[in-house]
């Protein structure tokens, strides 16, 4: 059916072409009777137009009165009228001394409807149709745009669609054209098939490529629609995937769709050939460039003897020399691997090339296909611009980034000879994809019930790059917004600026409401690819209102509160620094790299709090079986807080729960105030320390297309040391404050679903305190739109 319908649409788009060229070469044999030699005319007569101006029709014409013309000029001015697409018909013939230019009008468009169509709206088919209210009726157009729509329903996996045309004259010689439209069901993948694969299993190779599975939920994330292009770049996923873990003879036989009619649904089948796997052999460096030192480079090489083989880990290291060479004044130096493989030792050595290379230049950097994105949003990404340079080197270190940015789902980048031998153009291809993200979070605690956070991100605003973020949130007594905005490149420059403000309430201490307010102005830069150094300036504003202050039974406090709204409120004003350290291979679900961040927070600077703030956060990511797609992760965390000036106030000190160890409840555990009956407030502490060991890997007996992992973790953690001063405590006591560790262990659910990954988590302390809180259940989840 679908060939057939392929094959009639083919014959229709030559029949129309044939029936234009015979008019025009009719058209051209009869002026050639009329017409043997030159000629010229006095006056230039239109005929036949009954809404085109005569002046249009001469307009089209290469011929004028009083110059001569001949038969190459009526063909040229036949064309120009066609081209037009007013004409359904143009026939030019001289009488005595006149030029006659008979035409017959192309019907008016009055309206363009769609009828029949509910996946696609009428707004997203006007789009891909060129016929417009008002415009001429050209068959040639129409027959186009009935393939366009018939494209634009492929793409969203409904390849059985049918679309005719229906034509209805109304008064003054216009038609209402109709595309009636017969959606069709959706065209799913049945099952994705590999062959040749020993090494990985289906299941992990599926994780690898884009294409998936149908599944109940597949109408939301669109990732089952077959296509051809999609499927292409699959295999350059897979080669990467297999390049960087040693199978280097790697190769992709075939890939290819096989529908059945009678299910409408693809069974997709790739079939590869693995090859060995290989280790690195021997590396080193040799140059021919005269200055450069080889032996000084070596400590710039990311593959080592003896690791298995990985073509990500040579072009980390071609990057990494290809820099300190440029450096030292040598733009034009190129850096080649030349690899010699060890069938019997299945051992592969690189030797890296440098030599000067061919000087050649970047003529222009040309962006296509980016419907959203502004095009100096991609050029920025660039370290090199037109008239510099051109190396091979930064374009693939552009490339990088542009995918980073995760604004794009393709990014293709490939260059064209120049004006001059040694001119370069290089050509952009990006496609943009959706950036936008809904976020919705949730959870449950016995003080505070069920909470709710709801969100909305913008991660290129405008197509301009920029970051935006609106959050709400809160629980029965509690209530949050914020409002985020970050300029990635400021001036100019690659430096990230941005502001965040934000407001609270929280009315859960019963004996009086919590209002917080302030602004914090965030300026970072890149220091290296891995290493990002992050500042920013925080004021904030916290006032009590409707507070009891006699009902307040915990003392400190009763009095921080008193002395805050004495004061008119309390005001912070802080400085901090960030650095932090990433190599994670991927930021949603990473499985190799670390993460780490250090900060320190100096608030002071006139206002009311003084006081040194010391936190730092480590991961660890390791794949513990390729094959079952299982990862490790160990996490470790510290902070501590000192004061500056007097002793700080109860709300300045650090408080740990369920956001650093599960199962335990916000502010859970730590310092508390003890009246002698009961434990009546948190204290705080000024020194923490925790850790967590997690194992995730995909929910078995259900299909890894789902996107489900089962994860288990334990947790544990410690917060201590108290500098409120004695007089707050009155005749309350401290208790809690020695280094006493808490552990839970527990398992949750992830799910890397349409609405973005949601994660369910059940926790069971295993040591805690006798007053410490415990929240053993919570979920989250976000969504991309």
């Amino acid at each position: 059916m679908k060939a057939g319908s392929k094959f009639l649409n083919a014959v229709s788009a030559v029949a129309l072409t044939a029936g234009i060229v015979v008019t025009g070469a009719g058209v051209s044999m009869l002026a050639g009777v009329a017409i043997a030699e030159a000629a010229v005319v006095s006056r230039i007569d239109v005929r036949g137009n009954s809404r085109v101006d005569a002046s249009t029709v001469r307009g089209n014409l290469t011929i004028t009165p009083g110059a001569s013309f001949d038969n190459n000029d009526i063909d040229e001015s036949v064309k120009r009228l066609f081209a037009t697409g007013l004409f359904s018909d143009v026939q030019i013939s001289v009488s005595g001394s006149s030029l006659i230019v008979t035409v017959a009008e192309n019907q008016v468009i009055n309206q363009v409807v769609f009828n029949g169509n509910k996946k696609l709206k009428d707004v997203a088919l006007r789009g891909v149709v060129q016929s417009r209210q008002l415009g001429a009726y050209n068959d040639l157009i129409i027959q186009a745009d009935v393939q366009a729509i018939r494209d634009a329903y492929a793409a969203i996996g409904r390849s059985d669609a049918v679309v005719t045309t229906r034509v209805v004259p109304v008064e003054g010689g216009r038609v209402n054209l109709a595309f009636e439209i017969n959606e069709g069901d959706r065209t799913k993948i049945s099952s994705i098939n590999f062959v040749g694969n020993q090494a990985f299993g289906d299941g992990r190779l599926s994780d690898v490529i884009t294409t998936k599975r149908s599944n109940f939920l597949s109408f939301l994330s669109r990732k089952d629609v077959y296509d051809e292009d999609k499927l292409r770049a699959d295999e350059e996923l897979l080669r990467r995937f297999y390049y960087n873990r040693g199978y280097a003879d790697f190769r992709v036989i075939s890939s290819f769709a096989e529908l059945d009619e009678a299910s409408n649904e693809y069974v997709v089948t790739i079939t590869v050939e693995e090859g060995e796997r290989y280790v690195f052999g021997d590396v080193s460096i040799e140059s021919t460039v005269p200055g450069i030192d080889s032996e000084a480079l070596r400590g710039l090489i990311e593959t080592r003897s003896g690791s298995v083989y990985s073509a990500e880990d040579v072009e980390d290291t071609i990057l990494a020399i290809s820099d300190r060479v440029a450096t030292q004044g040598y733009p034009f130096a190129t850096v080649t691997p030349r690899g010699d493989r060890d069938y019997t030792n299945r051992t592969i050595s690189v030797v890296y090339l440098v030599d000067e290379g061919t000087r050649a230049y970047v003529e222009r950097i040309e962006i296509r296909g980016n419907t959203r994105t502004r095009d100096y949003v991609i050029r920025r990404e660039f370290d090199l611009s037109e008239g510099d340079a051109f190396n091979q080197v930064l374009v693939r270190r552009a490339k990088k980034r542009l995918e980073a940015l995760n604004f794009f789902s393709s990014v293709d980048i490939s260059t064209q000879p120049g004006s001059q031998p040694d001119r370069v153009v290089l050509i952009v291809d990006v496609k943009d994809q959706s950036t936008g993200e809904f976020g919705v979070g949730g959870g449950y605690s016995n003080n505070d019930g069920f909470t709710a956070t709801i969100d909305i991100t913008e991660r290129n605003f405008l197509g301009r790059g920029q970051f935006i973020k609106a959050s709400v949130g809160g629980g029965e007594d509690t209530r949050e917004y914020s409002l985020s905005f970050t300029e990635p490149y400021f001036l100019g420059y690659r430096l990230a600026a941005g502001f965040d403000v934000f407001r609270t309430t929280d009315a859960s201490y019963g004996q009086f409401e919590d209002e917080t307010q302030g602004i914090n102005l965030r300026l970072g830069a890149p220091i290296t690819e891995d290493i990002y150094l992050s500042t920013a300036f925080k004021f904030s504003e916290t006032r009590y209102n409707d507070a009891n202050l006699a009902s307040i039974v915990s003392l400190p406090e009763r009095n921080a509160v008193g002395r805050t709204i004495a004061n008119g409120g309390h005001q912070i004003g802080a400085l901090s620094y960030t650095l932090s350290y990433n190599t994670l291979d991927d930021q949603k679900l990473p499985r190799e790299g670390i993460a780490a961040r250090f900060t320190q927070e100096y608030a002071g600077l006139g206002f009311d709090s003084d006081y040194l703030k010391t936190t730092a956060k480590a991961s660890y990511f390791h794949m513990l079986s390729e094959q079952a797609d299982m990862i490790g992760q160990l996490s470790v965390g510290a902070g501590h807080v000192v004061a500056t000036g007097d002793n700080l106030r109860v709300f300045d000190h650090l408080f740990l729960g369920q956001e650093t160890i599960r199962g335990f409840d916000t502010r859970g555990i730590g310092p508390r105030v003890f009246d002698g009956t009961s434990y009546v407030g948190e204290a705080g502490g000024t020194t923490y320390f925790n850790g967590t060991a997690e194992v995730s890997a995909p929910l078995p007996l259900v299909s890894r297309d789902l996107g489900l992992r089962f994860n288990v973790f334990a947790d544990a953690a410690t917060l201590y040391g108290n500098e409120i001063s004695a007089a707050d405590f009155g005749t309350q006591t401290l208790v809690g404050n020695d280094m006493e560790w808490r552990a839970s262990v527990g398992f949750g659910i992830t799910w890397a679903s349409p609405f973005g990954p949601l994660r369910v988590y059940y926790a069971e302390p295993v040591v805690k305190e006798d007053f410490d809180e415990v929240k053993k259940f919570g979920f989250g989840a976000s969504t991309r739109f």
